[in-house]
């Protein structure tokens, strides 16, 4: 029975391999042979028997069936897995899970959980990246109208905005590996975090198993990994699910009927916008992304309601995590490959950019034409009021801005009409968008 859209609709394999079950249990098992190897390390068992507990860690010995059914009269995930183990090592498996507690066993696997979801959002950003820089160095001269408020404001290049959206995922991609080693840590201390099931070597044991494992130590910790690092870990894949949301949201807008400057790529051979409507061409990649979105960042509240829990631990976090983590990574996976493909296969109409720049009749360029008389020795608020008065009159009369400045009389002293025709050019109005566009590439390529 399949249930969860993560089944079967959404999520790659790669991602969902991560949280499978049996991985899971490989994971544990690990962290079991790693415990036994530090003991005898120490002397606190022979090398004999770590040798054999290590041999029997394994998925080829220990099998999820066979979990499963213990763990119907333990009613203890951890526990069932121990004796699981244990069946399989003879004499030597009266040292299996020596000193430790299930959350010693659950954390640290949680840290190795995190340790690979976070490779492979890495991997994801930095192809999404690419994909984005390069639309930007395709379209560094690209001119385009800039929207605020969702009406006509001044130009810009569709490269520089793409410029923008590739430094954004490069924040994204350095916060992560800043959080990395403070998200990536695993503990082995006990119930309460003294160490004292574990002997005099307590803190020699956890260092060896962090360093096998390949993760940070919990340096102080009660029973539990501070939750804080998931808070820092579901806040990071959210932060990164909002950027996605906003790029989508925009190309969704740019591919508006009645705007059409960009859109999704479509298979006209086999594609189908809609089962009515024969014409239709959605952007549904990216509707995707902004309805998985909504449903990422849902999962903050309960990864913070999880920090609050009794004295050194309850089991109020258990349940929630195990939804959480695994959605939450699997679904910013499925969003960053989405947004990859949407930017690598975008289709962009350059003619259709110049078309909407025509349609505001030059108003765009009325900032423009404000500087040039701030130029000649006009006031800059004697030329805000200039321009503000010819482009309303402009507007109102569905008129080109450029004709009511020649037939204006303070206008036509100032300024020769070949003067204004090159103020009224839009590409001679994008400041530094070329160089903006040139120096993300020489930043991040």
């Amino acid at each position: 029975m399949q249930v969860c859209p993560l089944d079967f609709r959404y999520g790659r394999e790669t991602m969902k391999i991560v949280f499978d079950e049996e991985r899971r249990l490989q994971h544990m098992l690990d962290v079991e042979a790693a415990l036994a190897a530090a003991h005898a390390k120490v002397g606190n068992i022979s090398q004999e028997d770590a040798r054999i507990i290590s041999e029997k860690a394994s998925t080829d010995f220990v099998k999820l069936d066979r979990v499963w059914e213990i763990e119907k009269s333990t009613n203890h995930d951890i526990m069932a897995m121990v004796k699981a183990l244990t069946e399989q090592c003879g004499p030597s498996g009266d040292f299996v899970h020596l000193g430790a507690t299930s959350n010693d066993i659950v954390d640290t696997v949680m840290a190795m959980q995190f340790k690979n979801a976070l490779a492979i959002i890495e991997d994801d950003l930095i192809l999404l990246q690419n994909a984005i820089l390069d639309l930007a160095e395709k379209h560094r001269d690209t001119v385009m109208v800039g929207r605020t408020h969702g009406q006509f404001a001044v130009p810009l290049t569709f490269g520089m905005k793409m410029a923008v959206y590739a430094r954004e995922i490069q924040r994204h991609i350095e916060r992560l590996r800043e959080a990395r080693p403070r998200i990536c840590v695993g503990k082995m201390s006990g119930a309460v975090g003294t160490g004292a099931a574990l002997g005099k070597h307590a803190s020699e044991l956890q260092i060896e198993i962090m360093a096998k494992l390949g993760l940070g130590i919990e340096e102080a910790s009660l029973q539990l990994v501070g939750r804080d690092r998931y808070v820092e870990f579901v806040s990071l894949l959210a932060n990164i699910s909002s950027s996605l949301e906003k790029f989508a949201v925009e190309i969704r807008n740019l591919q508006r009927s009645e705007i059409g400057e960009v859109a999704e790529a479509f298979d006209a051979e086999k594609q189908v916008g809609s089962s009515t409507m024969a014409h239709k061409r959605n952007p549904i990649k990216c509707e995707n992304v902004c309805s998985l979105s909504k449903i990422v960042r849902g999962f903050i509240i309960p990864t913070h309601e999880n920090v609050p829990l009794w004295h050194e631990r309850d089991l109020t976090n258990s349940a929630a995590e195990r939804f959480i983590i695994p959605h939450v990574s699997i679904l910013v996976d499925d969003m960053l490959v989405k947004m990859s493909r949407v930017f690598a296969g975008l289709v962009v109409y350059p003619e259709k950019m110049l078309a909407n720049i025509e349609a505001s009749r030059g108003l765009i360029m009325a900032e423009s034409v404000m500087m040039a008389l701030v130029g000649k020795g006009i006031g800059r608020q004697e030329a805000h009021e200039m321009m503000r008065k010819l482009s309303l009159k402009a507007a109102d009369a569905g008129a080109h801005l450029r004709n009511q400045m020649l037939a204006d009389e303070a206008i036509s002293q100032i300024f020769t009409p070949d003067e204004i025709d090159a103020i009224m050019d839009p590409k001679s109005y994008v400041g530094q968008a070329a160089a903006i566009v040139e120096n993300t590439l020489k930043d991040l390529r």
